[in-house]
């Protein structure tokens, strides 16, 4: 692997963040409708959105989403990272390490200093992925409401 490059998307990267949208649903074998230029154009003009990508050379290899979260216990907010995937052929090469790296550095320099992921249980190599980073688990059940 060449020099791995990790940037937060903003405008102007509309281009790059529908490559790095479709790597992700590969990685994660699902499939995905067709998002408008505008749409993701309106994702990457958030300061509540984050989408991180990895790049080796001018290749797309990982990256995440995540999303600022208001909190009302405080004037604070948490970030809440909802996917992080990385191509077959880049993982165990430290770049999803990079990735919540990047993030937590970005997320540290305005003032947001709690980071929390889910993972499923049954996912084994998450689980391990995330307490070698230093996260602690937390017992919790996620319930989802659908159409």
């Amino acid at each position: 692997m060449g020099d791995l490059e990790v940037k937060r998307l903003a405008r102007g990267d509309e281009a790059v963040a529908a490559v790095l949208f479709a790597m992700m649903a590969a990685v994660f074998d699902e499939g995905s409708a067709p998002l408008s230029e505008e749409y993701v154009r309106k994702l990457l003009g958030s300061d509540s959105f984050w989408a991180m990508a990895a790049f080796d050379g001018a290749d797309v290899v990982g990256g995440l989403t995540a999303h600022t979260l208001p909190m009302t216990r405080s004037p604070s907010s948490e970030v809440f990272i909802y996917d992080l995937a990385v191509r077959e052929d880049h993982q165990r090469q430290g770049v999803a390490t990079r990735l919540v790296d990047e993030l937590r550095t970005g997320a540290a320099r305005i003032g947001i200093y709690n980071v929390f992921v889910p993972a499923d249980n049954e996912d084994a190599g998450a689980l391990e992925f995330y307490r070698a980073q230093g996260a602690d688990a937390a017992p919790v059940t996620f319930f989802t409401f659908t159409r």
